[in-house]
């Protein structure tokens, strides 16, 4: 029988203390020898706190962890150091200075460079000796082919760059002073220019 009081419990005592569920209809007390643990029962609730899953084997739990840890560890060890390194490596490489740029501040006064002064102090570097394609000072069957374009086509192709022969314009000489040089190095190899006059 279920016994539930309508009023208020009295003071101290909590609401459910007025419910009397053991008496209710179906409901038995519980006895000790009904929830007597077993031997078996302690020993897989044990092997269930060791080791996660209650029917696991004792001796394999640690021994797993500990492979499956080494396996990793081993498995990714130096990889990313290694790639990391490399691709260091590669960037820096990929990055290296091709060249460099000078910014020079030009003198203002003085006189102008003659065309051997310019070719002395800019060209001579690569065209006295033929280097990097630039056709070799002298060589009059080398400038043929640029002598008939004209000096001024000479001009530009040094002012702009051409091939492997970086732009000039803009560097320690003036544009007339490569002008100069260009007709210096062209009659060098066959042409009649005369030089650049200053305006």
């Amino acid at each position: 029988m279920l016994t539930i009081h309508s009023s208020s419990p009295p003071r101290g005592e909590a609401p459910l203390l007025g419910y009397n569920l053991i008496s209710a209809p179906g409901l038995r007390e519980p006895t000790l020898t009904q929830h007597k643990p077993t031997e078996d029962n302690m020993s897989e609730f044990a092997n269930a706190l060791q080791t996660g899953h209650p029917n696991a084997r004792r001796g394999w739990t640690l021994p797993m962890i500990g492979a499956v840890g080494l396996a990793l560890l081993l498995g990714g060890c130096g990889k990313t150091e290694t790639k990391s390194i490399q691709e260091e490596a590669a960037m820096a490489q990929r990055l290296q200075r091709v060249g460099t740029v000078e910014l020079q501040v030009a003198v203002a006064g003085g006189e102008p460079k003659t065309g051997e002064q310019a070719f002395q102090a800019q060209c001579a570097a690569c065209h006295a000796a033929g280097a990097l394609g630039a056709p070799k000072f002298g060589d009059a069957a080398a400038w043929a082919p640029r002598i008939g374009a004209g000096l001024a086509a000479l001009t530009n192709s040094a002012l702009k760059g051409k091939n492997a022969m970086p732009a000039q314009a803009g560097g320690a000489l003036s544009d007339l002073e490569i002008s100069r040089a260009a007709a210096y190095m062209a009659n060098a190899g066959g042409a009649k220019f005369s030089e650049p006059k200053a305006e």
